[in-house]
């Protein structure tokens, strides 16, 4: 069980810990308005101050105790805009303002309590000077802000139809600054927009070098980026690439070429045996034909030698012949 002293230190703490929350909450770039009786000490100030768009911003004034003030006047000068102001009396308690028309552009809260500017939230066209004027008893106190409103650029990394590598900070606030991992020889080109926003290109390639892969390391106040990329080889391998695929082919034309020529000599040797062993056998075939022909177209030769004539017939006609 809590001790009730403790228990009202805790419930002390919690309402501490909100207040703190909630002032911290309407601070201005990270500082606490002051109050002090003698601000004779302050002088004119001003400062830049970069901010990424889309953010809040919120603009002090300086720390003069808002019960010696007599006037607070806000100076605002925008890039082709018109001059704005923004002014509170406090004898009259009243608000006045001249050629202002961004809506975004507000008191924190009532001057009275809070001379504070805001922006809510931080747009390209908020880039310019503001200053906060506060007059009292002693004199006029300053404030200034140079507002630099910051845009992230949109990176990119391609490979164009000719081989190189192209890097790309699109719509960058400021410029943004590209190098390369190896370093090529590069060409790096900016556009600017009409929005005060920079576009930067950079092409490289690298002839004459075996790289395979490159890093684009893109720098801006918002961040820096870094991408790779995968190179195919440079025109040197490729030629070497060919020229060894050439080599490769030819060698096997040539192989292709001596090996038909000998199996065409192989083919003529093995006919040439061939016909010289059948040589023989075809000239004896061709010769039994003829011969059975002469024999065939002969027979009464044959015949006659083969007839024996008897003796007898024989003398009778001799005789014959002889009686005639």
């Amino acid at each position: 069980m809590l001790c009730p002293w403790r228990t009202a230190n805790l419930g002390l703490l919690l309402i501490l810990t909100v207040f703190l929350v909630t002032a911290s909450s309407s601070s201005c770039m990270d500082e606490t308005q002051i109050t002090q009786n003698n601000s004779a000490f302050l002088t004119e100030a001003n400062t830049s101050w970069p901010i990424l768009m889309g953010k809040n911003a919120v603009l002090c004034c300086p720390p003069i105790a808002l019960k010696y003030l007599i006037i607070i006047t806000w100076e605002i000068i925008l890039r082709d805009q018109p001059f704005c102001k923004k002014a509170y009396k406090k004898e009259t308690n009243e608000t006045k303002e001249t050629n202002c028309t961004d809506e975004r552009i507000t008191w924190v809260s009532r001057p009275d309590q809070n001379p504070a500017l805001q922006i809510r939230p931080v747009a390209i066209t908020h880039d310019g000077y503001y200053r906060c004027i506060m007059g009292a008893p002693d004199g006029n106190f300053h404030r200034g802000y140079h507002l630099q409103v910051l845009v992230t650029p949109e990176v990119t990394l391609f490979q164009s139809r000719n081989g190189t590598a192209v890097c790309k900070a699109a719509a960058g606030k400021p410029a943004a600054q590209i190098s390369w991992i190896p370093e090529g020889d590069c060409v790096t080109e900016q556009e600017y927009g009409g929005n005060g926003t920079v576009t930067v290109k950079s092409t490289c390639h690298w002839e004459g070098h075996d790289v395979s892969t490159v890093t684009c390391h893109v720098s801006h106040l918002t961040g820096n980026k870094s991408l790779d990329i995968e190179l195919p080889p440079v025109a040197g391998a490729k030629k070497s690439a060919k020229l060894y695929i050439l080599c490769i082919i030819l060698a096997i034309s040539v192989l292709i070429i001596v090996g038909f020529i000998w199996l065409l000599k192989i083919g003529r040797c093995r006919k040439h045996k061939w016909n010289k062993t059948e040589a023989t056998p075809v000239e004896e075939d061709e010769m039994q034909p003829y011969a059975s022909y002469t024999e065939k177209s002969n027979p009464l030769y044959d015949t006659t030698n083969k007839v024996k004539v008897p003796q007898a017939l024989q003398s009778e006609v001799e005789t014959n012949l002889h009686a005639v």
